[in-house]
């Protein structure tokens, strides 16, 4: 699936929230909605799962598509090792093109491949200064997932961060109105600060996502900070 269909479902998952956030099992509709879209936007993956922490602090899938995926979870969480954990301490996206052969997970990567997992793409979930979890795409074929591919769930998890954040913000019971504000202003800036890059660079919007995530890599910062400081820079009247 091409990256502005990632951001049109990505759009439509937020429009969707709003509502869902409201009802008694807000938290668990939420978090199998954001699966379910990140599942769809890439179509080359088979399973897709989101990692965070449980109330006493160990690692646990609370949204998995399949068994596949909650085997292949279980795995990274028994050896301490694996490319969504590694996503999730290094705030950053992992791609693996053959997971039995990847020399930086191997305990995980052959046992994964027995559950019949070929490659994955995992990236963080990032809200303000803290990576709450990771998502991560699995697919039964080797190298499976494009750079493209990389750029579009990069995007997804920018903002499926602060939405994970809004969602156990709800479970706290805390202020879900301060949350979800929070979150439609972080992705107003995103989409700013891209407009913001096509304008100056003339280039498309897919090229001036890429620009703005290669400058928070660049500055090791969250594309929300990224995008609220090269909106700050923007001259006036521009």
């Amino acid at each position: 699936m091409h990256a502005s269909h990632g951001r049109d479902a990505l759009g439509w998952t937020m429009a969707r929230t709003s509502g869902l956030l409201l009802g008694q099992d807000a938290v668990d509709a939420v978090l199998g909605l954001l699966t379910a879209t990140a599942l769809h936007t890439v179509p080359t993956a088979t399973g897709a799962g989101i990692t965070t922490s449980a109330p006493d602090g160990s690692r646990t899938t609370v949204v998995g598509t399949d068994r596949t995926v909650l085997a292949a979870d279980a795995l990274q969480y028994e050896l301490d090792e694996g490319p969504c954990l590694t996503a999730w301490r290094d705030r950053r996206t992992v791609r693996v093109d053959d997971v039995a052969h990847d020399e930086r997970w191997p305990r995980w990567g052959p046992a994964a491949r027995g559950l019949g997992v070929a490659s994955s793409l995992s990236a963080p979930l990032v809200a303000a200064d803290s990576a709450v979890g990771a998502i991560k795409l699995y697919a039964a074929g080797e190298s499976a997932f494009t750079v493209e591919e990389e750029a579009t769930t990069a995007m997804f998890a920018a903002q499926a961060g602060v939405l994970l954040a809004a969602a156990e913000g709800f479970r706290r019971g805390g202020d879900l109105g301060a949350d979800l504000r929070e979150v439609l202003r972080r992705r107003d800036l995103v989409a700013r600060a891209t407009g913001f890059l096509m304008g100056q660079d003339g280039v498309s919007e897919d090229a001036a996502f890429t620009h703005l995530l290669a400058l928070a890599r660049r500055d090791q910062r969250g594309v929300h900070d990224t995008a609220a400081e090269l909106l700050g820079a923007r001259p006036r009247g521009r």
